[in-house]
C-alpha cells in the first residue's frame, strides 16, 4: 500500500504535549499527531483529498496553531503545506535542525501582534484647517469650480490623509517597539497607511492593546487602528528556518490551493 500523504502545520520542539482532542483540515477534521525527528518533531495529519482554502479549513489550520502556541513555541507552516510520506517530512526536519531549533529558542514565549493604521475617512475638515495647500486648493475650486479642479482636490485630500495618518501611525508603531523584541513591516495592504508585526512577550500582550485602544481614541480624527493577534509568529521566522521553505532533497512543497 502506498503511504498516505500528510498535511504538516508546523514544526516544534519534540517534547511539546498536543492539546487533547486536537484536530486540523478536512471533513471530518482530521486527528493531528507528532511525527518525530531526533530533537524535533514535525505536526502533522493526514492529507484531505481535496483540499482547497475553504474558509473551515483555513480558520482550522489557524486555530490549531494557536491551540500549539499555549504550549510553547512553534514554526508554523503556511496553509497548504503537504508532503508525499512521514520519511520525506522527517529528512526536510533534519536537514535545518540546527536552524530550527535556534529559532524555536528565539520564539519561546513570546506571540506576533499585527497593527494595521487606516486614514480616518471623517477628517477632512481637519485636514484643511491643517494644510495651508489644501485650504488654497479648496478656495479656488469654490471660486472656479471644474471637473480638473475636483480632481486635483479629491488627490489632495486622499494624500493629505494619507500623510496625517502615517504620520501619527509611525508614533503609534514606535511606542509598541518599545514593548517587542523585534517588529517588521509587512506587505503594502490597499488602504492602509502602516502594516507592521511586533515579537512581544506573552507579558507584555494586555498592555499592548492598551496602548494601542489609548491611540486609537487620542488620534481618531487622524487614523483608525486595527490590532490582531495574538498570532503565530510567522513573520519572524527566518527565510532559512522557515520549514515551509526546506530546499532539503524531498522537502514538503504546498499543495495547490484555490478559493
Amino acid at each position: 500500500m502506498a503511504p498516505s500523504p500528510l498535511y504538516v502545520y508546523a514544526v516544534v520542539n519534540a517534547g511539546l504535549a498536543l492539546p487533547r482532542g486536537l484536530r486540523g483540515v478536512g471533513r471530518p477534521p482530521a486527528p493531528v499527531r507528532l511525527l518525530p525527528a531526533g530533537e524535533l518533531a514535525a505536526v502533522v495529519s493526514d492529507a484531505p483529498p481535496d483540499l482547497r482554502a475553504r474558509r473551515r479549513d483555513l480558520t482550522a489550520h489557524q486555530d490549531l496553531l494557536l491551540a500549539l502556541c499555549e504550549g510553547g513555541p512553534v514554526l508554523p507552516m503556511r496553509f497548504g503545506m503537504t508532503a508525499d510520506d512521514a520519511g520525506t517530512v522527517r529528512r526536510a526536519v533534519d536537514a535545518a535542525a540546527p536552524v530550527h531549533l535556534a529559532a524555536l529558542r528565539r520564539l519561546g514565549r513570546r506571540i506576533e501582534m499585527n497593527l494595521k493604521a487606516m486614514p480616518a475617512q471623517d477628517a477632512v475638515q481637519a485636514l484643511v484647517r491643517e494644510d495651508a495647500a489644501v485650504r488654497r486648493l479648496a478656495a479656488f475650486v469654490r471660486r472656479q469650480p471644474s471637473y480638473e479642479g475636483n480632481v486635483r482636490l479629491g488627490s489632495a485630500i486622499a494624500e493629505g490623509l494619507d500623510r496625517r495618518a502615517a504620520q501619527a501611525a509611525d508614533g503609534v508603531a514606535r511606542e509598541l517597539a518599545a514593548l517587542a523584541d523585534e517588529c517588521v513591516r509587512g506587505t503594502e495592504v490597499p488602504g492602509c497607511v502602516l502594516n507592521t508585526s511586533f515579537l512581544l512577550p506573552r507579558a507584555h500582550v494586555e498592555r499592548c492593546r492598551e496602548l494601542v485602544e489609548s491611540r486609537a481614541a487620542e488620534l481618531r480624527d487622524r487614523l483608525e487602528l486595527r490590532l490582531t493577534g495574538p498570532l503565530p509568529c510567522y513573520s519572524f521566522v527566518p527565510r532559512e528556518s522557515d520549514p515551509a521553505r526546506s530546499r532539503a532533497a524531498g522537502s514538503p512543497r504546498r499543495a495547490a490551493v484555490s478559493n
